[in-house]
């Protein structure tokens, strides 16, 4: 048995995609100055545009191309996140957030968990 929801709950879940896509799409505006800025605004275009397609219209996450692109980037992701947490421990040498590679492990790992809940609401 689902459990249930109120009324507010369908306007508060697209409220929170309108939010991340935003942020997802400030973040890949701010990558100008990074060396390889073209890969990072890519990394968070494709989930600001996917979130925000989630916030028109949350049933588009049992479409099958929207499925089959957010797995991908998600694949992609966590591979990423993987060899950068690798290569943090193997070479840290301060607090991860003061390291380039800690600060894209974690955008990495946002994106990564904000399009598996997207992903996983359309159960």
């Amino acid at each position: 048995m689902a459990p249930a929801v109120g009324p507010w709950a369908p306007r508060l879940w697209r409220a929170c995609n309108a939010l991340m896509a935003a942020f997802f799409a400030l973040a890949a505006v701010v990558q100008v100055n990074d060396p390889d800025a073209e890969l990072w605004v890519v990394v968070y275009m494709i989930p600001a545009v996917l979130t925000l397609l989630v916030g028109f219209n949350p049933l588009v996450t049992g479409n099958f191309i929207w499925k089959s692109v957010s797995a991908i980037h998600m694949l992609f992701c966590v591979l990423w996140a993987g060899g950068l947490g690798y290569h943090f421990l193997l070479h840290a040498k301060q607090s991860i957030l003061n390291e380039e590679e800690g600060r894209e492990l974690s955008g990495l790992v946002i994106v990564t968990a904000w399009m598996a809940l997207c992903h996983s609401s359309s159960k």
